[in-house]
């Protein structure tokens, strides 16, 4: 099958099931991104790689990061209404200031709680890599984030997000993974 034949496939779902399939596109690409932060980034190579740690992304992409940034986004279309660059603009600062944050302090914990971290131990790596995660998502996301507002129809955000997420989160799965 060709690119554009699974594109088109990828679209007919996207019409039937717009929620189960962005959250399986969610947790299916942060189980690449860690597949990706384990071979290229940490060089374990195919004998070492930990196929649950992988398991534990998709996890994450699954329940957590799928469901949450895909409701954000319809919350987002709720309190900002409009098109054009201003709505774009307004949308990716609320982002970025309210919801970057929080979703990032929450990802990090909760990668931490399934890598069996007491509550010391966690809040110790929360304290240790939170600020640099965050300072280091400003670099890429707001200008993705203005883009995908702009751009890009609600229905397909999480998957566009998702798509440049795949760099993203070879960075997150290895700072969370980072002792």
């Amino acid at each position: 099958m060709s690119v554009a034949g699974l594109w088109r496939s990828y679209q007919a779902l996207m019409a039937r099931k717009p929620w189960t399939v962005q959250i399986i596109t969610a947790g299916s690409l942060m189980g690449v991104g860690d597949v990706i932060s384990q071979q290229l980034i940490e060089g374990h190579g195919l004998t070492n790689h930990s196929f649950r740690r992988t398991t534990k992304m998709m996890s994450i992409g699954f329940f957590f990061a799928g469901p949450v940034i895909g409701g954000w986004y319809r919350v987002l279309d709720r309190l900002v209404i409009g098109a054009g660059k201003s709505t774009a603009l307004k949308k990716m600062l609320l982002d970025q200031v309210c919801f970057a944050p929080c979703f990032l302090g929450a990802f990090l914990g909760i990668y931490g709680t399934l890598n069996g971290l007491t509550v010391e131990e966690n809040v110790a790596k929360l304290k240790r890599d939170y600020m640099d995660a965050l300072i280091t998502n400003y670099y890429l996301w707001p200008t993705v984030q203005i883009a995908n507002f702009y751009f890009i129809p609600l229905h397909h955000r999480l998957a566009v997000v998702q798509i440049v997420a795949v760099a993203w989160n070879s960075y997150l799965s290895w700072k969370a993974n980072k002792m």
